[in-house]
């Protein structure tokens, strides 16, 4: 719950300097305001949000995606979560919902495609473990507030004065704001990220399925990337979605694929 505060505070204390780098007392004030209203509409609507962002459909009831997450998610001990398909090749997957009671998963029709039953069952458990843990509310919030720093340091090039030490100020706003955004919500997701694995290992008692199943993701979003219409979204699935090679490690949403791996093997040995 502490880092949950710390990293909204950050986002939210960013969104208002840059509103006051771009007009000033009046500037930090709007920007206060629609930090605010943001996060209120991410806690109450974050789930049809991020679902309505990438065209999800309810699945059909006794569908297998619904069967793995529901027997899945009895075994935990949590409520049953609603089951959404996303259309597309791109083999992906993501929760979201404010909390356990209002909380779905979604998994693309590529991932569907290539993955058997355990892969499947490592990847649905993957995500229940970010229901469980808390993450979906504060992944959607860090994603709708890092998607309103990005209007704002674009509406820096043309807002917030003339002359040549303001239009200085403008282009730092709008090249170093979005990349600040992106580094204060890395710091958190990449270690959930692996809390997630090992919910999944744990939950299934088999960590290779998911290991397995990380090994086609990768495989496959290399393959067939996302396409990057939504950054500030790509820490919300299992695999970073829009171009596996195009990030280095330090800069990436999620932890590099081979380490996710070796854990997950040696979690199996130890179990």
């Amino acid at each position: 719950m502490f880092k949950t505060f710390l990293l909204l505070f950050a986002l939210t204390a960013l969104f208002i300097l840059v509103g006051r780098m771009i007009a000033g007392r009046k500037g930090m004030i709007v920007a206060f305001a629609f930090a605010c209203v943001m996060n209120v509409a991410t806690y109450w609507f974050s789930d049809s949000l991020v679902l309505s962002a990438y065209n999800a459909e309810p699945v059909p009831a006794g569908h297998r995606l619904e069967r793995v997450t529901h027997s899945l998610a009895r075994e935990a001990g949590l409520p049953l979560p609603k089951a959404y398909i996303i259309p597309g090749s791109s083999p992906n997957a993501f929760a979201t919902g404010r909390d356990p009671d209002h909380a779905a998963v979604a998994a693309t029709e590529g991932l569907l495609a290539i993955m058997d039953d355990g892969e499947l069952a490592g990847v649905m458990a993957h995500e229940l473990g970010h229901v469980y843990n808390r993450d979906t509310l504060i992944s959607t919030a860090a994603a709708t507030i890092s998607g309103g720093l990005l209007i704002l340091s674009r509406m820096a090039l043309f807002f917030g004065g003339s002359g040549r030490a303001s239009t200085g100020k403008r282009i730092a706003v709008a090249v170093l704001a979005p990349i600040a955004a992106t580094v204060v919500t890395m710091a958190i997701s990449r270690e959930r990220e692996y809390a997630a694995d090992e919910f999944s290992a744990r939950l299934t008692g088999r960590p290779m399925y998911l290991a397995s199943a990380l090994l086609k993701l990768e495989r496959g979003v290399q393959r067939s990337p996302m396409p990057d219409h939504s950054p500030q979204t790509a820490h919300l699935f299992i695999v970073h979605p829009f171009s596996a090679d195009s990030i280095g490690e330090v800069f990436a949403t999620h932890p590099p694929i081979k380490k996710r791996v070796e854990r997950l093997k040696k979690m199996a040995g130890e179990m």
